[in-house]
């Protein structure tokens, strides 16, 4: 999903990043003196600036990791190749090629950005194949989720499952994950190895979190309390951002305390990524987004701002636990979503958001105390409480 929350009515405010404001974090982030607000200006400088300089980072990790994506899924069988390639956007139904992309690259792109910060634009090249790995494990969890949640479309097209059935859809995301293993383990790189202990150590934890997942849809909603839902969207989307992060630190020669604040950062990070893809699941515009709106509540998922509503003691919270207690479906949708806004959950969502983000500085600039090295990733991270998908 890539819906900007500018669109949304509550602005979402953020701590600002940039090389001459990384020092003032440390001091301030989590204080209003530590945050911006998007559209705003930043240091002299408008947030449209971050935004081209994430651009351009995006860019470069897709140039570079691209090619080794390509080569590890032609070395799929055939018909693990034709679903793998619909999924990343590079063929059509028919197996014609196409002119969609396979997403904006994010994840890749902080291995590549850690590396650089640690080590400098060497051991960002030599990052590849590692960034790549971590691509191809996101991929894995999308097909795995698409076909979970039955979701129809992903990035503007029919999601794997919905083309070549779910078995197909299930052993293509298990050939990913095994693909990007194979990347780890045939690395010459000295940081594969634990690389590869970290990825797959992450793999663990995103499955954990999507069984949480799963099985808070069962619950009732007086049943579930906010932190569960917390610590499952740490599971399912921050862990593997902070795999991202640590993973670039290590091929950059961190110290262990360094890779460990990377991991801090991204977790963070990937936390206000994940907590506003909620907000846009419920508010945002499918046709910008390529998902549906309303699929989150038409399954009756505990997303971050409906646990927050619900635990609000609002007493629109008592409304949104007698719809959610409904059975799942289309019906009661603006219902529900208007219900949750009334609760406090749309804005906690932002306003946690930001918090989350603040909390992410500060990791960051124990691991990099360099401003200009940092630049990499303060852009991305800005970039990743703008986007989502």
């Amino acid at each position: 999903m890539g819906e900007s929350l500018t669109e949304s009515r509550t602005e979402t405010t953020l701590p600002a990043p940039g090389g001459q404001r990384h020092a003032e974090h440390r001091r301030t982030a989590g204080t209003p003196e530590g945050r911006g607000t998007i559209g705003a200006q930043r240091d002299g400088r408008p947030a449209t600036a971050e935004g081209h300089e994430a651009g351009m980072l995006l860019e470069r990790a897709r140039a570079v990791v691209d090619p080794v994506l390509r080569a590890a899924l032609g070395s799929m069988p055939g018909p693990m190749r034709r679903i793998a390639l619909h999924h990343f956007g590079w063929e059509e139904t028919d197996g014609t090629a196409a002119e969609g992309g396979s997403g904006k690259a994010i994840r890749p792109a902080l291995v590549l950005a850690a590396a650089a910060a640690c080590g400098g634009s060497e051991a960002r090249a030599g990052a590849a194949r590692a960034a790549a790995a971590v691509e191809l494990v996101h991929n894995f969890t999308l097909l795995h989720d698409d076909l979970m949640d039955r979701d129809t479309t992903r990035r503007h097209r029919p999601t794997a499952w919905t083309v070549f059935g779910d078995a197909d859809a299930i052993l293509a995301g298990d050939a990913l994950q095994a693909l990007a293993m194979r990347l780890l383990a045939q690395d010459p790189h000295p940081a594969a190895p634990a690389a590869a202990v970290r990825l797959a150590d992450c793999v663990v934890e995103l499955c954990a979190g999507q069984h949480a997942d799963t099985s808070l849809e069962r619950c009732a909603p007086a049943e579930v309390t906010l932190d569960e839902v917390l610590a499952m969207a740490q599971a399912k989307t921050g862990a593997l951002i902070g795999s991202a992060c640590a993973i670039g630190g290590l091929y950059g020669g961190a110290s262990e305390a360094e890779v460990a604040a990377l991991n801090a950062f991204g977790r963070e990070a990937g936390l206000a990524f994940q907590l506003i893809d909620d907000v846009i699941g419920i508010w945002g515009d499918p046709r910008r987004t390529g998902k549906p709106v309303g699929a989150d509540l038409a399954a009756r998922k505990k997303s971050l701002p409906v646990a927050a509503a619900l635990a609000s003691g609002h007493p629109a919270a008592g409304e949104l636990a007698e719809l959610y207690a409904r059975s799942g479906g289309m019906e009661d949708l603006e219902r529900i979503a208007v219900a949750v806004e009334r609760a406090g959950g749309r804005d906690w969502a932002q306003g946690q958001a930001a918090d989350r983000m603040a909390r992410a500085m500060q990791h960051l600039a124990r691991a990099v105390p360099d401003p200009e090295a940092a630049g990499g990733l303060l852009a991305l991270a800005e970039f990743v409480t703008r986007q989502a998908g």
